[in-house]
């Protein structure tokens, strides 16, 4: 039976609180019959009413009070009505929850999860929709993953909450909620190969099947992910270009390892991110790259982000923003164009 992302996050809380008392849930307006500002916690309050907390609109009040949960044994998952708003608890999170085994002399644990609904393409105007993950990359102690819908987002979800050691930020795009979770099949996904690689938190590559080398790696996370495989499946069909897609789910600490070694394969790497490009996902990604597979590059990377402008809320405002199919198209045809004209010079 398929599930939307949706449906596989509020089944993992509901089976988790159900399994184990320790699992409370924390937020703003989290009470049923609305059930989050997307939906994600529907039903939890009618089964658990002890255990779902609805807090002030204070962020970085109840992601401390979360931290201090955690470090008595408890297993708090907070969600941030918007991740805009994750900012708002930067303080307690790189400041606090983050550093507190160092401080306390590896004697206490911060099991603790924050929801971060992420991303644009929704007109929600440019408080609302911003991707500001890339803020918290690189922050020692604090671990931030991406689900895409070629994980089971809720085992995922599982895993960061029995995690007993580090804070983790659990990024879901909001475009996503309402896809299909479509799993990899004996290592099929529809006309592709697909290989995953590093658990609980996995990079999923996919290739065409029965081709005998691609031409370019594509990198995305989240609900870039499907925008790169339609780019993929366009440009196999209109250029003949063949493309791998690694899509990471661990975006700190990273796994580098499947990216490399794909780029290893093909020589050519494009990094896509909904994010604004400065200081981002992609540079760390070409700056890994280089360091592990640089005699492999046949060219310079490409990188395909945001423009550096505030989100509009006009449909096609938000769109000329925002990265495109048409974007990575143009990244990848420019990438292999120049190493093909090249190679036929």
């Amino acid at each position: 039976m398929t599930h939307t992302v949706l449906k596989s996050l509020n089944q993992s809380l509901h089976d988790m609180m159900d399994a184990d008392e320790r699992v409370l849930v924390l937020g703003e307006d989290l009470l049923d019959p609305y059930g989050g500002a997307f939906k994600v916690t529907r039903g939890l309050s009618e089964r658990f009413p002890d255990r779902v907390w609805t807090t002030p609109i204070s962020e970085a009040g109840f992601v401390g009070v979360a931290s201090g949960m955690a470090m008595r044994g408890l297993r708090p998952v907070v969600e941030i009505m918007f991740g805009d708003f994750l900012l708002l608890a930067a303080d307690q999170l790189v400041n606090h929850a983050a550093k507190f085994r160092w401080m306390y002399g590896d004697k206490v644990d911060v099991p603790l999860v924050v929801r971060a609904p992420m991303g644009g393409r929704r007109g929600y105007g440019p408080t609302h929709s911003q991707t500001l993950e890339k803020h918290f990359l690189g922050v020692p102690g604090l671990v931030v993953v991406a689900v895409n819908p070629l994980v089971e987002p809720g085992a995922m979800l599982r895993a960061a909450t029995l995690d007993d050691v580090r804070p983790l930020i659990f990024v879901e795009n909001k475009l996503m909620y309402a896809r299909r979770v479509r799993t990899p099949i004996e290592g099929r996904l529809g006309a592709m190969r697909a290989r995953q690689q590093g658990e609980p938190y996995p990079t999923t590559t996919l290739s065409f099947a029965d081709v005998p080398a691609s031409d370019v790696t594509i990198v995305a996370y989240g609900g870039m992910v499907e925008i790169a495989l339609e780019a993929a499946e366009t440009l196999l069909i209109e250029d003949e270009i063949y493309c791998e897609v690694c899509a990471p789910t661990a975006l700190h600490p990273l796994d580098i390892d499947p990216i490399a070694d794909s780029v290893g394969r093909t020589g050519r790497l494009v990094v896509c991110e909904e994010a604004s490009a400065a200081a981002g996902f992609g540079a760390e990604v070409i700056s890994a790259v280089s360091g592990r597979a640089f005699d492999a590059l046949e060219c310079a990377p490409r990188r395909v982000a945001s423009r550096p402008v505030p989100i509009a809320n006009a449909p096609t405002m938000e769109e000329a923003i925002l990265p495109q199919v048409a974007d990575i198209l143009e990244a990848v045809r420019g990438s292999v164009g120049r190493w093909r004209a090249s190679r036929s010079a």
